[in-house]
């Protein structure tokens, strides 16, 4: 079955879309692309929303959706399935969470079948409703003698803990803090909207760490607190940016700060783990979050999720093809042990 899984991120950057097939338990990419959102609709997403307003870009979201998977189409070959996570404007894990992007408007426009609203059933079972990636992390990275941790930064960081031979209920996954949110924030304030990322972790590497706001941020009892757990917009948000601020006035020293903070709450997540480290997500490209990162975890052993075939940049789109395929053929695919669900569920919702 050939699959299209759509993911647009907390980091706002765009939408990203992988053509995949899968056979059985074996995943092929055939492509990938990536698509910026427009400059209207990402200020749209980062404003104030009332009703009508998200209303609209629901069906703005569906259209703009639409229209990627058709070019991933024209390039990559037909699909008989899509899976869209949609754009979350809205996640309290294990109380409510809310994706918009309209799945009919995607289904009409495609004639494809679409799996949506992935992360409901989870929370209605019990569970955070987040992280869905892990799903994929077992499948691709179990190995019967070694611990593997998959490690994704997007706007948000989070890991999946695969021990040897681990069954699905041995898996343990959680988001450990911000990613790359709170510094794409930072760097589109002050630049005022002329870049949206530190690329390669320039800015970073000019700035000096503010230690005493990084004491202070490490101080939140998120990071203390046992998984099952997750994290969002809604703690690292634009109240989280005005707190740095407030405390630092200097553009590069927020970003360092920035950067440390998300590499330093990584590490804490991996204290006492050995084993092989595979990162994926945009953090990947940042040199000097990967620098500080490799300094705080000297027992992992560091690799991207490209050196096991897995394009870095493609990888949450990839699962939600997956996690699709498997809503399609009605098993379960969240797992319990990383998301506190009372038990495995049937994920998404179908509009054929």
């Amino acid at each position: 079955m050939k699959v299209a899984g759509i993911m647009s991120g907390t980091s706002l950057d765009g939408i990203d879309v992988a053509v995949v097939e899968i056979r059985g338990r074996r995943v092929r990419t055939l492509g990938f692309r990536s698509t910026p959102y427009p400059a209207a609709t990402r200020i749209a997403l980062l404003g104030d929303l009332d009703a009508a307003r998200i209303s609209q870009l629901n069906f703005v979201l569906g259209d703009l959706y639409a229209r990627v998977v058709l070019d991933a189409i024209k390039r990559f070959g037909p699909v008989d399935l899509i899976g869209c996570h949609g754009q979350t404007i809205f996640h309290e894990g294990g109380a409510h969470t809310l994706q918009i992007g309209e799945p009919a408007i995607v289904a009409e426009r495609t004639g494809v079948p679409v799996v949506s609203n992935f992360r409901a059933r989870d929370i209605a079972a019990g569970g955070e409703g987040a992280p869905l990636v892990p799903y994929l992390d077992y499948l691709l990275f179990r190995r019967p003698t070694r611990t593997r941790v998959a490690l994704n930064i997007g706007g948000i960081a989070n890991i999946t803990v695969i021990p040897p031979a681990a069954r699905p209920e041995d898996v343990k996954a959680f988001d450990t803090g911000p990613g790359n949110m709170v510094i794409d924030a930072l760097v589109r304030e002050f630049t005022k909207g002329r870049e949206n990322y530190d690329r390669d972790g320039r800015i970073a590497a000019t700035g000096g760490i503010n230690r005493a706001l990084l004491q202070s941020l490490l101080r939140d009892p998120y990071y203390r607190k046992r998984p099952p757990k997750s994290a969002g917009r809604e703690q690292y948000g634009a109240p989280f940016v005005e707190q740095m601020k407030r405390a630092e006035n200097s553009f590069p020293n927020l970003i360092a700060t920035a950067t440390a903070l998300t590499a330093a709450t990584i590490a804490r997540a991996l204290d006492g783990i050995t084993g092989d480290l595979i990162v994926s997500g945009g953090g990947v490209h940042n040199r000097q979050l990967m620098a500080q990162m490799a300094a705080f975890v000297p027992q992992m052993c560091i690799a991207t999720s490209a050196d096991y075939g897995i394009d870095p940049d493609a990888k949450e789109a990839i699962a939600f093809a997956v996690l699709a395929h498997e809503t399609w053929r009605k098993r379960p695919a969240n797992l319990p042990s990383a998301t506190g669900a009372r038990h495995a569920a049937v994920l998404g919702s179908i509009t054929p």
